[in-house]
């Protein structure tokens, strides 16, 4: 039992590290719930649009992660052998990827952004508004384009902040923007306090607020607080990035960031095959999967806690003692996400009926909830194991073992069975959801190989 259980001080460790991104999580994801049920009581064509450009906005938003998780890694490790100058270097490496990635799909939303929502569209059975689908939806993105540039900063200073261990300040940021974009969201979608009604295009200029609130708040506390980042000393008195560490960092990086670009369309991909069986397919998947959000940041929060935890064991060459503790941090991972699961499929047929929608939808979106309830243990191994062959700068080995085997088993299997077959939803979506048990094993396996022991602070680490 010690092999897979910590004692009182590891679980007080685990804990310090996973609540504070808990409670962020927890709450972001509940006022995404909030905003999804005010939108919803709009129409199921509003909830529709709306859900449509949040599928794109999460490519945008999980390439930022993938973009600076390379450096990340290096933050973490270098925090871990007190070495301020390589925290500077790595901090200045996020913020030119992220000013990339908000040109590329600023340009890319403003200029497609028509073909892309189209994608998404297609009639069902209960012959739902396309157009005024397509409408809705590109006025909610034409507001949300505002967001990207200070999300994108945000998530600099936010997961730097947390790789050098203030898991507190991003927590406390977050709610108050929260807090900021639940209040403004009542008054600009309904109209008030004297505010014209706007609908969604009041969601969409709450969620811009928050994020300069939030953005704003991070900011000011890191560079207030010079004595506990004591690596921002200097940060901006130069912009230039050692020619060897950059390319360590391409070279480990890359595989994340085109990682996290594949991965993400390719569950857009995913939703797009739900979309052929009609319109009201995407407002039960945008319910399930809001709902299910709320419920997926026990294995969220253990990731990072993983990436965190084991990657400073990494830096300071504590091999042995990393090994053990991810095993330690998996096992408890796993027993979290069964119990949580076990509450989800219990809520299941109640949340959906909050929604303005048609008792098809509610029910579909039930179903739904219920297979990704079940699904949840495999979802926190899978992973806990991305994150823990992550920590060690295995990352051509996490994009194979993440973003390949969405595009060449699961994208695959859902595009035949959505275009060559007339399978319901329901069966289609537990097919492709139990091919990630292949995931689970493959991850199993590449733990106990123990490759990803590796201190990447050093010219060659070893194990």
């Amino acid at each position: 039992m010690r092999k897979y259980f910590g004692d009182r001080a590891f679980y007080r460790r685990l804990f310090a590290v996973m609540i504070p991104i808990l409670i962020q999580n927890v709450i972001t994801n509940f006022v995404s719930l909030l905003d999804n049920i005010m939108v919803g009581k709009l129409g199921t064509e509003q909830m529709s649009g709306v859900a449509i450009v949040n599928q794109l906005a999460f490519v945008f938003a999980l390439c930022i992660f993938g973009g600076i998780s390379g450096a990340g890694i290096f933050t973490t490790q270098f925090y871990g052998s007190r070495d301020d100058e390589g925290i500077r270097h790595t901090i200045r490496v996020k913020l030119y990827i992220a000013l990339g990635a908000v040109a590329l799909f600023v340009a890319a939303f403003v200029f497609f952004g028509d073909g892309l929502i189209s994608l998404f569209l297609h009639e069902g059975e209960e012959k739902l508004d396309l157009a005024a689908t397509l409408g809705f939806g590109r006025r909610y993105m034409n507001i949300m384009l505002l967001q990207m540039l200070p999300f994108a900063i945000m998530q600099v200073y936010s997961g730097t902040l947390r790789e050098t261990g203030e898991t507190v300040v991003p927590m406390v940021a977050g709610i108050i923007a929260i807090f900021v974009n639940l209040v403004l969201n009542y008054i600009l979608i309904f109209g008030k306090l004297g505010m014209p009604a706007l609908g969604v295009e009041g969601a969409a200029a709450a969620t811009v607020a928050a994020r300069f609130v939030e953005l704003g708040i991070v900011v000011i506390w890191t560079h207030t607080h010079k004595e506990r980042c004591t690596y921002v000393k200097g940060l901006y008195s130069s912009m230039r990035v050692p020619g060897e560490l950059l390319g360590r960092i391409a070279v480990k990086g890359l595989p994340l960031l085109v990682n996290e670009v594949m991965w993400s369309s390719g569950m857009t991909m995913l939703n797009q095959c739900y979309s052929k069986r009609g319109l009201e397919v995407v407002s039960a998947v945008s319910i399930s999967s809001t709902v299910s959000n709320l419920f997926f940041c026990s294995f969220f929060a253990m990731g990072s806690t993983v990436a965190i935890m084991v990657g400073q064991l990494l830096g300071a060459g504590e091999y042995e003692r990393a090994v053990d503790e991810d095993r330690k941090l998996i096992t408890f991972s796993v027993l979290l996400c069964t119990a949580t699961g076990i509450v989800m499929a219990a809520l299941a047929p109640l949340v959906p009926q909050i929604y303005n929608t048609t008792a098809g939808v509610k029910k579909l979106a039930c179903d739904l909830l219920i297979v990704s309830a079940c699904m949840m243990p495999v979802d926190a191994f899978t992973n806990a194991s991305y994150f823990t062959l992550r920590s060690g700068g295995r990352t051509f080995i996490t994009f194979l073992f993440d973003s390949v085997f969405v595009w060449t088993i699961c994208v695959p299997v859902a595009f035949v069975l959505s275009r060559f077959t007339g399978m319901p939803i329901l069966p289609m979506f537990i097919i492709v959801r139990c091919l990630d048990l292949i995931k689970c094993v493959i991850g199993f396996i590449l733990i106990k190989r123990r490759t990803w022991v590796n201190n990447l602070t050093k010219a060659e680490g070893s194990a």
